[in-house]
């Protein structure tokens, strides 16, 4: 491996800090202008340095790998760099905060950090740092995202702590917690607490709520970052615990059910940025299936479509947003006819559409089309998977249906009642750059197979339980397969749409939010009343032997009264009689810290 100076010198997710400090101190353009430009400089260096090198150290006397650079990391940071840099730019002409920017970039920057990490050591701290400015992030916004945001760092910090344990179990069995050490996380209960915690981050069935219950409450530009770097690092760091070529039937099945359940519940919404957010579930069903079945061209699905996600389900995120900006509605079937007052908007919204629906010519396409073989007994699956391919077929049906729903209501049923102008000229921008970049990983599905982990440059080959074979994307039976799908969508949509408007379900999963509610109440009502109990316990405990202790006389004349036929003379309390001095009351959070203190000498004793 190669340890370069450059990198010494050139640490991402540090650059990527600082330049969220320097948006808070300079002048707003200035700001954002070296926001972009740190962004663009992480995708200059996973562009341009050289495969293995890296940033080891030590930490708490244990080797770690701060930043390391392999095909896989590149990949990813090449996506997140892009996407960045547009998205800076976004905010600046959507009139974002240098509060909300500054926020957000440090959010990047742990995002950033966490893909390029080395080690489960530094991943874990880049994952809770993910986390806490990611809920910051949403706070910052105030009003109904402040409790969303609660409930959004419930989750985050729970699945955290578990991805903690998962690394410390795998340490435990391993000895190391350097990714070249071992491939993937540890079998056994590091592999169980490694799926329960990053279930969490990427949207597991039951796992899932706080995406559409955060995400359409932020500034709409807040959106657009957290729309992406969360779950797709997380996917990311899915792979690493469960790498290519081991295969994970489990895993393959709950993406292909969190790829019909996303898409169902997205087809139900109101609100655009809910519809969204089901929708990155919805997606990432399928990153998960690709992983869970870790052949070479599943991997390469995987992390294609990741790559891809990255770019259009922001730019959705983006167009959605500039429609929120000029009309200041969030329900979709209170819009209409925006096509002809924001083309622009329209145009870019179908270019992002088009790509996450997979049609033809658009990015998704590609990278769909290879999970899709690699699930197929009749192309290179394995015949365990036959189920998994139909609920993939499910879940793309239910992809078109929704922003088939989406883009009729928003841009084309009926007359505009307002009058708006369109994109800004910097939405505009960076909307355009990441809808072209859809459409040139489409046309030109060869340079972006080059990018691609797991295929072979210019030949496209990869490897399958049969041998060797070659990515034919555009092959009469691919195309075929694509028709059929956007044909039974089209054909569905004409024949639900009425009914389809006035349904309006809510996801049986949000239960959650009033059962963790009251567990939450009671369990705090059940804690405090104990503490009291203990409390109060103690204290006329000690008090009771404090009284003892300076009145031993009075104490045998008082258990001696008690005795039947003895008299004894009545005594006057001397000076030990006094009332206690000790104060033995003290607040929870110092109790606490003296209990830490002691069981931490209590520890050190049993390890020395």
């Amino acid at each position: 491996m190669i340890e370069s100076d450059l990198l010494t010198m050139a640490y991402p997710p540090l650059l990527v800090f600082a330049a969220a400090l320097f948006v808070l101190a300079l002048p707003r353009i200035a700001g954002f202008a070296l926001g972009a430009l740190s962004l663009a400089v992480v995708l200059a260096i996973s562009l341009f340095v050289p495969e293995g090198s890296y940033l080891a150290g030590t930490f708490l006397g244990f080797d770690v790998v701060a930043f390391y650079v392999d095909d896989f990391s590149r990949f990813v940071g090449i996506g997140l760099g892009f996407l960045g840099a547009c998205s800076v730019l976004y905010a600046y002409s959507s009139e974002a905060s240098r509060t909300m920017t500054a926020f957000a970039l440090v959010y990047v920057s742990s995002s950033i950090g966490a893909a390029f990490a080395g080690d489960w050591l530094v991943l874990v701290f880049m994952w809770e740092l993910m986390a806490v400015t990611s809920t910051l992030l949403v706070w910052q916004y105030g009003g109904d995202a402040v409790r969303a945001g609660f409930r959004y760092a419930i989750f985050h910090g729970t699945g955290g702590v578990i991805v903690l344990l998962a690394v410390v179990a795998h340490y435990v069995e391993v000895g190391s917690f350097l990714y070249a050490d071992h491939a993937g996380i540890a079998d056994g209960l590091p592999m169980l607490l490694a799926i329960l915690g990053m279930g969490v981050n990427v949207g597991f069935i039951g796992l899932h709520t706080w995406l559409p219950d955060t995400y359409p409450r932020p500034h709409f530009a807040a959106s657009v970052f957290l729309s992406v770097f969360t779950t797709k690092t997380s996917a990311f760091v899915l792979f690493r615990a469960f790498p290519e070529g081991e295969g994970h039937l489990y895993l393959a099945y709950m993406g292909g059910l969190m790829s019909v359940y996303g898409a169902t519940f997205a087809l139900l919404q109101h609100d655009m940025r809910a519809l969204l957010s089901y929708h990155i579930q919805a997606q990432l069903g399928y990153i998960v299936a690709g992983i869970g079945i870790g052949t070479s061209l599943a991997t390469a699905g995987a992390l294609g479509h990741l790559f891809n996600n990255i770019l259009f389900k922001s730019l959705l995120f983006m167009a959605v947003g500039v429609v929120i900006y000029r009309t200041g509605e969030e329900d979709l079937y209170h819009l209409g006819g925006l096509w002809r007052e924001m083309p622009l908007t329209a145009i870019a919204f179908g270019l992002g559409a088009f790509s996450i629906t997979a049609i033809p010519g658009f990015n998704g396409y590609i990278s769909k089309g290879m999970i899709f073989d690699a699930a197929d007994p009749g192309y290179y699956g394995a015949p365990e998977y036959q189920a998994l391919y139909w609920l993939l077929f499910l879940g793309a049906i239910g992809t078109l249906l929704s922003f088939i729903k989406l883009g009729y209501y928003v841009f084309f049923h009926g007359e505009s009642d307002v009058s708006v102008p369109d994109a800004r000229p910097g939405q505009t921008v960076a909307m355009f750059g990441l809808g072209g970049a859809c459409l040139l990983f489409g046309v030109w599905w060869q340079g972006f197979a080059d990018l691609v982990p797991l295929i072979e440059e210019s030949t496209h080959a990869f490897e399958y339980s049969g041998g060797e074979s070659h990515l034919h994307p555009y092959s009469p039976s691919h195309l075929e397969t694509a028709g059929i799908l956007t044909a039974i969508s089209v054909v569905t949509f004409v024949v639900v749409r009425k009914p389809l408007s006035k349904l309006d379900l809510s996801d049986p999963a949000t239960v959650v939010f009033p059962a963790g509610y009251y567990l939450g109440r009671w369990t705090m009502f059940a804690t405090t009343e104990l503490y009291a109990a203990v409390d109060t316990a103690v204290v006329g405990f000690v008090k009771r032997c404090y009284w003892l202790g300076n009145n031993p006389v009075l104490a045998v004349d008082a258990a001696a009264r008690r005795l039947p036929m003895v008299d004894v003379e009545e005594r006057r309390p001397a000076d030990g009689g006094r009332p206690s001095t000790i104060h033995l009351r003290t607040s929870i959070g110092t109790t606490v810290l003296l209990i830490t203190v002691l069981l931490t000498i209590v520890l050190w004793l049993l390890v020395s």
